[in-house]
């Protein structure tokens, strides 16, 4: 039996569980293990260890603010989940918080939504993370994007880094 602990924040458990229990249920016989919820603490159980490890992650993926059917992608093991912590780039500074996630997401979600498109992922920007769910070698193309501007770089100078990497990504498919 393989067992693990996570807590998850209060907002995030009704998502988990989904109408009349929809969605908890769906994970649980997909993926063959029980999860039990106690307020915001989840304990999941199975016989099987990967299955228990990608619900694991499915629900990590949920709490961290995807919705249950981008974070059953996960079942595919083509599939990755990455997380980046906002604070390592900020410390404690809530202002410096609120401007780096909206260097993120950009005005109107534009920087959010065109980094997803070109990376082909899914970005979740919650609390004081952002999480990426994609194959890998997207989430860390997206992933540096994402550094990129909370390092500082200027928004075309990351959408120009994407592009060609884009580009060089279609040639090596062209070449097989």
């Amino acid at each position: 039996m393989f067992e693990y602990k996570l807590k998850i924040p209060k907002a995030r458990v009704n998502v988990l569980i989904g109408k009349e229990g929809r969605d908890k249920k769906r994970i649980e016989e997909e993926l063959n293990v029980k999860i039990e919820i106690k307020g915001n603490e989840i304990t999941i159980k199975g016989e099987d260890s990967l299955n228990s490890w990608t619900a694991q992650r499915i629900v990590k993926a949920i709490a961290r603010g995807f919705s249950p059917q981008v974070a059953l992608l996960l079942k595919n093991e083509n599939y990755v989940f990455d997380l980046l912590d906002i604070k390592d780039w900020v410390g404690r500074s809530k202002k410096a918080l609120v401007r780096l996630k909206g260097r993120v997401i950009g005005r109107e979600g534009k920087a959010k939504k065109t980094i997803e498109e070109m990376c082909n992922v899914h970005i979740s920007i919650y609390g004081k993370t952002i999480a990426i769910i994609g194959k890998a070698y997207n989430v860390d193309l997206a992933r540096k994007a994402i550094v990129r501007l909370l390092e500082g770089a200027k928004h075309s100078t990351v959408y120009r880094m994407l592009e060609k990497n884009r580009r060089k990504l279609k040639m090596s498919d062209l070449s097989w």
